[in-house]
């Protein structure tokens, strides 16, 4: 190997590292940070760019897509004094690279730090039992908080996301059993206005089969009385013609000896039957005396007003 060789070897290699440390190309969505001679010179978005070799270097490189960072498990305590554990994402966005290089050392570590100190404010708020439904004015509180204090530093905070909420075994254990109260008391809720609806309707109905019976009775009453008033009515009509028919006939020639042989049947007939339901018999001294009796009844008869 001639010294021309290596002479032209060490070149090239030289070549190759002017070109590599000046000729840069930065990906899509990428920016980075150049400084020249140790103080910041420019920030080179997407595209190739040339730099002076051994004057410029690029410093930090920064990715501009939209990041999660999970934000480890820690400890909270609520308002009624009961510990529980939270963890959660957060989405950020690096808006300045420049800012995001020389504003803070480390603006992930930052970030976590400070989501972490304000959920422990925002939790503290609250009571456990509004924990689980406060999670979406948690996540905005949080957001507003970080949003303003990684301003400075080129870093946008765009959503941050709760993930879980543990509390101890023990209060899990207690809230399980308040569930199971409550819902046992919803039962024998339910099932004592089932049975109090149930009696209402049955009393209901009772009730009214009560008032239709009354007043079917009743109008059985009022058809019976009715029936009855036209019964008496239409036997009083039917005696009333049959007096008035009578009367008539008493007036008429012969009518008047007819009464007295009628009333001389009657009292034959009547004193056989008297005769015949017992073996002894009270009766006055001119029981057997039927012209007495006939002359009595007549005497009724004259005194009405019947002509003699």
């Amino acid at each position: 190997m001639t010294g021309g060789f290596i002479v032209f070897l060490i070149l090239a290699i030289v070549v190759l590292i002017v070109i590599a440390r000046t000729a840069v190309v930065v990906p899509q969505q990428s920016a980075f940070v150049v400084e020249r001679l140790g103080r910041y010179h420019v920030t080179l978005d997407a595209g190739f760019h040339v730099l002076l070799p051994f004057v410029d270097a690029i410093r930090y490189r920064h990715s501009l897509k939209e990041r999660a960072v999970d934000i480890p498990a820690q400890v909270c305590i609520t308002r009624d004094n009961v510990q529980v554990q939270v963890d959660g994402i957060l989405y950020l966005k690096v808006l300045n690279a420049e800012r995001a290089s020389y504003g803070i050392s480390d603006f992930i570590f930052a970030i976590t730090q400070l989501a972490q100190t304000n959920l422990r404010s925002e939790v503290g708020k609250i009571d456990l039992d509004r924990t689980f439904e406060e999670r979406t004015n948690i996540n905005t509180a949080v957001v507003t908080e970080l949003d303003k204090a990684s301003e400075p530093w080129g870093i946008k905070v765009l959503r941050y996301e709760i993930k879980n909420i543990t509390p101890p075994q023990d209060v899990l254990a207690a809230m399980e059993k308040q569930m199971r109260a409550e819902r046992e008391k919803r039962a024998v809720i339910l099932t004592s206005e089932g049975t109090r609806d149930a009696a209402i309707n049955t009393a209901e109905g009772e009730k009214q089969q009560v008032i239709k019976a009354s007043e079917a009775k009743k109008q059985q009453h009022i058809n019976e009385a009715e029936g009855q008033a036209a019964a008496i009515l239409s036997v009083a009509t039917a005696t009333a013609e049959g007096i008035r028919r009578v009367a008539d006939a008493i007036k008429v020639n012969g009518g008047f000896e007819a009464v007295q042989l009628r009333i001389a049947e009657q009292y034959v007939t009547q004193f056989g039957e008297l005769a015949k339901a017992s073996t002894t018999l009270v009766l006055p001294a001119n029981a057997a005396d039927v012209g007495s009796m006939i002359a009595l009844a007549m005497k009724s008869i004259t005194a009405a007003g019947a002509p003699r």
